[in-house]
């Protein structure tokens, strides 16, 4: 595909974001304090301003546009779906929604072969815990610090960041555990051996003095993807479906930002041969182009809704441009080796080139991740790890970072940045040459993160 060459035209620019300024309320954001870019449109890993400036995207969006921006086969089913049937209610049987459902399941680990659509991740949070508490009947939620599962009400409340703060009001049935992070360990743990077995000693302590009798379910991002891309260690995952087993504890993993090849797998889950009750996705599963996100429902789950319904539901269940758009994404993802290049890339260039950066900038304490999914832990001082910026660090505090990422920007990359991290989360059909690109661009940039080290 030949690259586009943006076309400058600053006063449409100007006029898009003043309109923004004028009446778009910004999530996440105060909002006289943001300056947001107008974008005038992307293509593949790349987008562009008004003003003719080309950013290689390194965030894929909120990590969703796994196969890129436009991509001219998704594109076009969904304006051929708009065509034939733009909309329809989801208590029918159509075809859109039908194949999206059959095509989900038949990548999905196990037995996860029922499909409940939602428009987005945090409403397939919401619907796999009350699945969990209906099938149990208990209560409570088991959910770890260092984790991200939406905004809605149930999923900002088992959120285990500081975006959780503000509305945490729906505590009493969530209580919070540390799962395993061995750069950071809250267990003093010196091997991946004794951070597995510290973390779930952890687990089993935390379910013995909740009581085992009142817990509905354990939810874990398969990998914690905004919290920091840390990768459990080998067994944990195992190990945790061995005490929701003991324990008749729903697991449910959360894929809304691992899964469809992201961490060069279809799901997260395959890495360590897992299989959970429940299995939230949304993201990859069409790259955003329209919003869709679900929950995959294992046998003994879907079960319990044979002949009692299922209290829940959504006006756009299933919509079809979206089903059309994640039939559409899927046969792209098969027929273009999408999870494939993610893993080859990761493994072979993205990776190495990574832990290269790290042995050359005192900035980068740990190297984390696989396929497109890595993140820079980005430190004051290597010997104790002290964090570039200190948790959660706003305004002066957090000038380090800021001034990181505005020098990636000034190199022509679009970085993600949260808190002492910078994450490398490109399209997973980035080729060599742009991976190359962006950690070049990242390599000009740590040597700003570097002045402000020890």
């Amino acid at each position: 595909m030949t690259p586009h060459v943006p076309h400058a035209d600053p006063q449409a620019g100007a006029a898009v974001k003043a309109a923004d300024r004028a009446h778009v309320f910004h999530s996440w954001s105060a909002q006289g304090l943001i300056d947001p870019l107008a974008v005038a449109g992307a293509e593949g890993a790349y987008f562009w301003d008004y003003d003719g400036n080309r950013y290689l995207d390194f965030t894929s969006g909120l990590v969703y546009t796994n196969i890129g921006y436009q991509h001219p086969r998704v594109v076009a089913a969904i304006q051929e779906q708009a065509g034939k049937l733009a909309t329809f209610a989801p208590a029918f049987a159509i075809e859109a929604r039908s194949e999206a459902a059959r095509l989900i399941a038949g990548r999905t680990p196990g037995d996860l072969d029922k499909i409940f659509f939602t428009n987005g991740g945090a409403e397939a949070v919401e619907h796999a815990i009350r699945m969990a508490r209906l099938h149990t009947g208990r209560p409570k939620v088991l959910s770890a610090y260092r984790s991200y599962h939406g905004g809605t009400a149930t999923a900002i409340n088992i959120t285990g960041d500081p975006r959780r703060w503000a509305s945490d009001s729906g505590t009493a049935g969530v209580v919070h555990f540390w799962g395993p992070f061995l750069y950071r360990s809250p267990f003093y743990s010196a091997t991946e051996e004794e951070e597995c077995a510290r973390a779930l000693a952890h687990l089993e302590d935390t379910i013995a003095f909740e009581g085992p009798g009142t817990i509905a379910a354990i939810i874990l991002e398969t990998v914690p993807g905004t919290a920091g891309i840390m990768t459990p260690p080998p067994g944990y995952l195992a190990g945790v479906r061995e005490i929701c087993d003991r324990h008749g504890i729903v697991f449910v993993l959360d894929e809304v930002m691992a899964g469809f090849g992201r961490t060069g797998r279809w799901f997260a889950a395959e890495h360590h041969g897992v299989v959970p009750d429940l299995m939230t996705f949304a993201k990859g599963v069409n790259s955003g182009y329209v919003p869709l996100g679900g929950v995959a429902i294992s046998g003994r789950i879907a079960a319990t809704f044979d002949k009692r319904p299922y209290p829940g539901g959504l006006t756009y269940s299933g919509h079809p441009l979206a089903c059309a758009a994640a039939v559409a994404t899927i046969q792209v993802m098969e027929d273009e080796k999408v999870v494939e290049n993610a893993a080859a890339l990761g493994e072979n260039v993205i990776g190495p080139a990574l832990r290269e950066l790290a042995e050359r900038h005192p900035s980068v304490g740990e190297v984390r991740g696989t396929g497109m999914f890595w993140a820079l832990d980005l430190v004051r001082d290597r010997e104790t790890r002290e964090p570039l910026v200190p948790y959660n660090a706003t305004g002066e505090a957090n000038a380090p970072m800021a001034a990181f990422a505005s020098a990636c920007r000034s190199n022509g990359l679009w970085p993600f940045v949260n808190m002492n991290r910078t994450h490398v989360v490109p399209a997973c059909t980035i080729t060599e040459a742009e991976a190359k690109e962006g950690i070049a661009a990242l390599d000009a940039a740590l040597a700003v993160a570097d002045e402000h080290t020890v």
